[in-house]
């Protein structure tokens, strides 16, 4: 996709329009936030601004006919290009992208416009055995339209979230394949959470249980995981594997959640141990 990118980037009319179409096409607009972040990321804010009100009409259209997705995706993958710009941490631009879509979640802008209430009818009337479950948390004092609210809005947020982190990488390695060819793999491969970064997300996740903020709770995970994720392609990386190990890799990733639970936990102690760094030493 390289080719297109340098396409994109001969000025502004082109990504503009570029950013535009992919924004009106559906599921194209992961294209359209990649775009926009690209600019942003090359450029800086107010040069990218054309290319980011170019994405986010359409995307607001999409919006306004149900689909909150193309607009939040684009508008948080912005965000986030615009703290790796200025601040070059992959780690500060994923806990700010965290932070932003877990607000998205709390205000409810992943609800269906008309609520809840016809989903729930909908699953009823399709299963007799939820509409059981259903019936049976009424019983107990649960509000089910509540819960089901915050169920498809944190599981929204959290696609939202994912989809703006592909963005963000797919445009960061536009930027270096255009600019910098090998950075991208090497930032990439590189990236870890500071002892002082876990401690926010930490920090986070429990406020979020002690206040009722579930979306921070659910979201709070997402850069640890991301972390994971580097983790296994420097190790890859650096062992000179074949790629096939990093297909088996997200496979399992993506189909089993025990999977996840360990990249979790070695990203979580990749913080204190820093693997990368004692197998770059050892290979010294």
């Amino acid at each position: 996709m390289l080719p297109i990118a340098r396409w994109l980037m001969r000025g502004t009319p082109h990504a503009t329009g570029g950013a535009a179409v992919a924004a009106i096409v559906p599921w194209l607009f992961w294209l359209s936030g990649a775009i926009a972040a690209l600019v942003t990321l090359r450029r800086g804010l107010s040069p990218a601004l054309p290319v980011i009100v170019a994405a986010a009409v359409p995307a607001g259209w999409w919006w306004m006919q149900g689909d909150a997705i193309p607009l939040a995706s684009v508008l948080l993958v912005t965000l986030m290009a615009l703290v790796l710009r200025e601040r070059m941490r992959w780690s500060e631009a994923l806990i700010v992208g965290t932070l932003a879509a877990a607000v998205m979640v709390q205000l409810e802008l992943f609800v269906p416009p008309g609520g809840t209430g016809p989903l729930l009818e909908q699953l009823r009337q399709g299963s007799t055995e939820i509409d059981a479950m259903l019936d049976e948390l009424v019983r107990q004092g649960y509000d089910t339209e509540a819960l089901t609210a915050l169920l498809v809005g944190g599981v929204t947020g959290l696609v939202v979230l994912l989809a703006s982190v592909a963005c963000l990488a797919l445009a960061r390695s536009w930027q270096a394949g255009l600019y910098n060819p090998g950075g991208f793999r090497q930032e990439f491969h590189a990236l870890r959470l500071s002892g002082r970064e876990l401690a926010v997300l930490v920090g986070l996740a429990v406020a979020g249980g002690l206040l009722g903020l579930q979306a921070l709770v659910t979201l709070a995970w997402v850069p640890l995981l991301v972390c994971g994720v580097a983790l296994v392609h420097g190790f890859i990386g650096a062992k000179g594997m074949n790629g096939l190990w990093l297909v088996a890799f997200y496979v399992l990733l993506i189909t089993t959640w025990p999977m996840i639970l360990i990249v979790l936990l070695v990203a979580f102690l990749d913080v204190f141990a820093d693997f990368r760094g004692r197998l770059a030493s050892r290979s010294d």
